[in-house]
């Protein structure tokens, strides 16, 4: 509802690349199957739907929506640190033998996931997902959205998010740049990034708060949704309780003890 065709024509229209792809997000609990146009109406290649575990049967409908009118699609399962082990394996299940998704996307909304968390997950997703890739999507509220990729990538994951510097939710994600570098493949040219990250992305710093700072990192500590963290970030800057990190990481442990 957010991706206007004219608008997104405007975005692509100067990319020269046949390989590139342009993607768009469904959330599962929001989007309407109705409003996705056929593949040979729309610029979009490929259709992400991002849902909870729970939402699995609504995500399904909405993955199929978008295969059946010639998408490619992904499901990304967002808060996945939250998820029951047997939820996990239902809806791995249902999405192996009911969808034509190209890939299964561990995303860590939290940013909570350590490396070894990445293998337990990518490993039970591949134990399911016989004939579909897996994804990785990492938020970086303890500095580990990069060392995350990396392990999914070492463990056999094809599909890793990143963002020009980070740019992202909160403590936002793996910065694209990074990733580049770990490659180290010479088809891969940093130097545009780096023009486009001088020219568009720096200027924005000076109005978008995005990156690394205690209250992410407590909610990420935690495995907490990052609101509480944004919702301090968002004091002004003579509000004292903007940079009270004791007080508000103990009212986070104990709402968990709660």
């Amino acid at each position: 509802r957010f991706c206007d065709e004219n608008e997104l024509k405007k975005v692509i229209k100067d990319i020269k690349s046949p390989k590139t792809k342009l993607a768009v997000m469904q959330d599962s609990h929001k989007a309407v199957a109705e409003d996705v146009l056929p593949k040979k109406e729309s610029v979009v290649d490929v259709i992400r739907v991002a849902t909870y575990v729970k939402d699995i049967d609504k995500a399904i409908k909405l993955a199929n929506n978008a295969t059946d009118k010639g998408y490619e699609a992904t499901i990304n399962f967002m808060s996945i640190s939250r998820a029951l082990d047997r939820d996990l394996d239902e809806a791995l299940m249902q999405i192996e033998k009911e969808t034509k998704v190209s890939a299964v996307y561990i995303v860590d909304s939290f940013g909570s996931l350590y490396s070894e968390d990445m293998d337990f997950y990518y490993d039970k997703f591949k134990k399911y997902l016989k004939n579909k890739e897996v994804g990785v999507h990492c938020h970086n509220s303890k500095q580990l959205a990069f060392a995350n990729t990396i392990a999914g990538i070492i463990r056999g994951a094809n599909y890793v998010d990143g963002t020009l510097y980070g740019l992202g939710r909160g403590a936002g994600n793996c910065p694209t740049e990074l990733l580049l570098s770990f490659l180290k493949n010479p088809k891969f040219d940093i130097r545009p990034i780096l023009d486009i990250i001088s020219k568009e992305i720096m200027p924005l710093t000076k109005t978008i708060q995005w990156g690394y700072s205690i209250p992410y990192m407590v909610a990420g500590a935690l495995n907490r949704h990052p609101q509480d963290a944004m919702d301090m970030m968002d004091l002004p800057e003579n509000d004292p309780a903007k940079y009270e990190y004791r007080k508000f990481y103990e009212k986070l442990t104990e709402e968990v003890e709660d």
